[in-house]
C-alpha cells in the first residue's frame, strides 16, 4: 500500500480512516497492489486507488451494468473491481496493449473469481473501438490511458453507449496541474481542453469527483 494517499486532500491518517470505514479491502486486492509495487515499482501511481475501486464496484452494482468496457487496463485493479460488480451474467472487455502489465491481472482476475467475465484485447485501444459494431451496447465505460487520446476515446464509446449508460474518466485533476496556466505538458494540455468539452457537452451529465487523481463522471442523456 502506498504511503501517500492518492486522493485528494487526503493526510494519511485520514486516508485510513476513510479506508476503514467502507467495505474493506480483500486479500485478491492487497495482493494485487502489493504486486504492482514490487513488479512495476515505478508506476505504481498508474493503479487507481482502494476507495475509487470501492466506488466503481458500488457504482457498477447500483447501475445493474450487464456490459462494460475500460480503456487503460495496467495490472487489472480497476477492471476487477468493475468486474466484481457485474451480474452473474454480465461481461467486460478490456483494451490495452502491454502484455507484461496484463499478465499480472489475468493472475488477478483468477484469483477473484472474475476472469470468465473478462475479455482482454492487446491492440491500440482506438482501433479496437472502432473495429466494435456501431450499436448502443455497454452500460458503462471507464477511461484511463494515454491522455492526448482521451477525447477520441470519449468520442467512439459514447456512440456505443447505451441511453443512461456511465462513462468514468481518471486522472482528470492531474494532481492539480490543469489548473497551472504555465503547464503546457501534452498531457496536461490534452486534459485541461477535455475536461473543457465534458462541461459543455450537452449529451452527457457530467460531475467531476476528487476520488483518487480525478474521477469524472458522465452519464450520457436520452
Amino acid at each position: 500500500m502506498a504511503d501517500q494517499p492518492k486522493s485528494f486532500f487526503l493526510s494519511p491518517e485520514l486516508h485510513d480512516y476513510l479506508i476503514d470505514s467502507g467495505s474493506p479491502i480483500d486479500e485478491v486486492s492487497k495482493w494485487l497492489i502489493d504486486q504492482t509495487a514490487t513488479r512495476v515499482p515505478e508506476l505504481t501511481r498508474m493503479q487507481i486507488s482502494p476507495e475509487q475501486g470501492s466506488f466503481m464496484t458500488l457504482m457498477t452494482r447500483a447501475l445493474m451494468v450487464n456490459k462494460a468496457i475500460e480503456i487503460g487496463t495496467f495490472t487489472g485493479y480497476s477492471s476487477l473491481c468493475i468486474a466484481r460488480g457485474l451480474g452473474p451474467k454480465g461481461s467486460l472487455l478490456c483494451c490495452d496493449v502491454s502484455a507484461e502489465w496484463t499478465d499480472i491481472a489475468k493472475v488477478a482476475w483468477a484469483r477473484g473469481g472474475v476472469a470468465e467475465k473478462i475479455s482482454l484485447v492487446l491492440a491500440p485501444a482506438i482501433e479496437t473501438l472502432r473495429g466494435l459494431p456501431l450499436i448502443e451496447e455497454f452500460d458503462l465505460a471507464f477511461i484511463d490511458a494515454d491522455k492526448e487520446s482521451y477525447e477520441n476515446y470519449y468520442e467512439e464509446i459514447l456512440l456505443r453507449l447505451r441511453p443512461n449508460g456511465v462513462i468514468f474518466v481518471d486522472n482528470t485533476l492531474w494532481s492539480g496541474a490543469v489548473l497551472d496556466p504555465s503547464n503546457d505538458e501534452a498531457d496536461t494540455v490534452a486534459l485541461r481542453a477535455f475536461n473543457k468539452k465534458l462541461a459543455s457537452d450537452n449529451r452527457v451529465d457530467v460531475t467531476l469527483l476528487t476520488i483518487g487523481d480525478g474521477l469524472t463522471m458522465a452519464r450520457k442523456r436520452e
